[in-house]
């Protein structure tokens, strides 16, 4: 074979490992960003936490020993100036391509404008007491035999998280024949002990038992307590179904009479157990703040979302001379620290240059509601701020936006739209509010078809098929007309 030489000409983008952190860093959520950065702290002995009034800010004057070390990096320094020859080459599709070429020796979160800055949020509540802790508690101030106990045992392994039995007393007998012999009716009455334990309907087999069991609580003097009680033992397929003019014949009530039966039956709690839970409520942590001053929507990011970071200027100094082990895995590790710290700056930039385009955008629906929303895509906002799509996406996935009207994620104030009759278009968000608002104002005892919501959204001019109602109903969780029906 003839052996020949070929020179090809190509471009090639390589992803360095300090862009591929700012990317990861740029897509996690807050919660992931303080694991993060407590890992970062932990890892690498050049950071620290800054305490309240310490130096930490960019305009800061920075001390003499900090001055030394940057004086004395010439390796640092010389590799910034490669990363900045590779940011060149990056078009603005990434987080930390405007600005790489700063130094940062620390990292401060935005601080909160005076203006703006709100009341304190709640602290989240302690962990408390679990169902199962609470139903075994009752369980050893209750007078059983060996046998019962173990039966009760048994059978408040088989509750659920919602407080019913998820087993059945059959199953309970089988498992327990080996150790002794057991009667179904033994499993029975120890059951029916077990449901006079709290939360009342707890340990009930369906929803109709749980609700009998509840109502079994009530004062013997409440009106329609009886009526409640025969509507849900004889009529509760019927009253699952709707079926009131038969309820009215079947049990000889009136229109007004079976109302308030009705409206005792839905002060009971069909999840019992949800009343006793251990599991902690979960609070979401906004990463950016908006709120009106003076006439002007302001958007400022959230400074308690991360601590304030910096150089460790004693171990910055220490990096400055010598040739050892050591010395080298110092300043490795200044040198990481650095490129951490940009990429968090780099991070809340961004951020906040794309929940600032968000604001801009949807300033109807930050005055009036969801019904002003206007249709945007993510290319909408990745032109605006000269980004690629990918990185509008990270940065508005887990991210969350404080609002008057409440806390969303920024990917809430994305939608596709629809076309009107006048030729302009209205958003998804828009068409759903506007459904919601319709059917909340239905007269309950004729609720609106799908077919009819359609043609009363094609009144205001928005050309919306059926298919494409039930489409935006079922994602609200909003149950078809024959299951919207009721009296009260």
């Amino acid at each position: 074979m003839k052996q020949s030489l070929q020179l090809k000409l190509g471009q090639q983008l390589t992803m360095t490992p300090q862009l591929q952190q700012a990317i990861r860093l740029l897509q996690l959520s807050t919660l992931e960003l303080q694991t993060e950065i407590q890992e970062a702290l932990e890892t690498n002995p050049m950071l620290e936490v800054v305490e309240e009034g310490g130096e930490a800010t960019e305009g800061e004057e920075r001390t003499a020993a900090e001055k030394a070390v940057e004086a004395s990096t010439e390796t640092q320094d010389s590799t910034e100036r490669d990363l900045d020859r590779q940011a060149e080459e990056i078009p603005n599709d990434l987080p930390v391509d405007s600005d790489w070429e700063d130094t940062y020796d620390s990292y401060t979160p935005p601080s909160r404008n005076q203006e703006t800055e709100g009341g304190d949020y709640e602290q989240p509540a302690s962990q408390g007491e679990s169902l199962q802790e609470h139903l075994q508690w009752q369980l050893n101030l209750t007078p059983f035999n060996e046998t019962d106990r173990t039966i009760a045992t048994a059978i408040l392994d088989a509750i659920d998280e919602d407080g019913y039995f998820s087993g059945s007393c059959e199953d309970i007998q089988q498992s327990l024949s080996g150790e002794t012999e057991i009667e179904l009716d033994e499993v029975e009455a120890v059951l029916a002990r077990v449901q006079d334990f709290d939360p009342p309907g707890v340990a009930a087999r369906d929803l109709r038992e749980c609700m009998l069991l509840q109502l079994r609580y009530f004062d013997p003097e409440t009106p329609w307590l009886s009526e409640a009680q025969s509507l849900i033992g004889e009529h509760f397929e019927a009253l699952a179904k709707r079926e009131y003019p038969a309820i009215m014949r079947r049990m000889h009530l009136q229109e007004d009479e079976l109302q308030a039966v009705i409206r005792l039956v839905q002060g009971l709690n069909p999840r019992p157990g949800g009343q006793i839970s251990s599991t902690p409520a979960e609070y979401i942590v906004p990463d950016v703040f908006v709120k009106k001053v003076k006439g002007q929507w302001r958007v400022e990011l959230n400074p308690d979302i991360a601590p304030k970071i910096a150089i460790n200027s004693l171990y910055a100094n220490m990096a400055k001379g010598g040739a050892g082990k050591d010395t080298a895995f110092l300043k490795n590790s200044l040198q990481e620290a650095r490129w951490f710290l940009k990429s968090l700056r780099s991070r809340n930039e961004t951020l906040l240059k794309v929940a600032t385009r968000i604001v801009e955008r949807q300033r109807g629906f930050l005055e009036y509601g969801e019904e002003a929303m206007k249709p945007m895509v993510m290319h909408d906002i990745a032109e605006e701020v000269e980004m690629h799509e990918s990185t509008i996406s990270r940065v508005t996935t887990k991210k969350y936006m404080h609002t008057p009207r409440g806390i969303f994620e920024l990917k809430y104030f994305f939608s596709s739209h629809v076309g009107t009759a006048s030729g302009g278009e209205c958003s998804a968000t828009a068409i759903r509010a506007i459904l919601k608002k319709l059917i909340a104002a239905e007269n309950p005892a004729k609720p609106l078809s799908d077919n009819k919501l359609a043609q009363l959204l094609k009144e205001q001019g928005i050309n919306v098929a059926r298919r494409t109602v039930a489409k935006y109903r079922e994602a609200m969780a909003i149950a078809p007309s024959n299951e919207r029906k009721r009296l009260v």
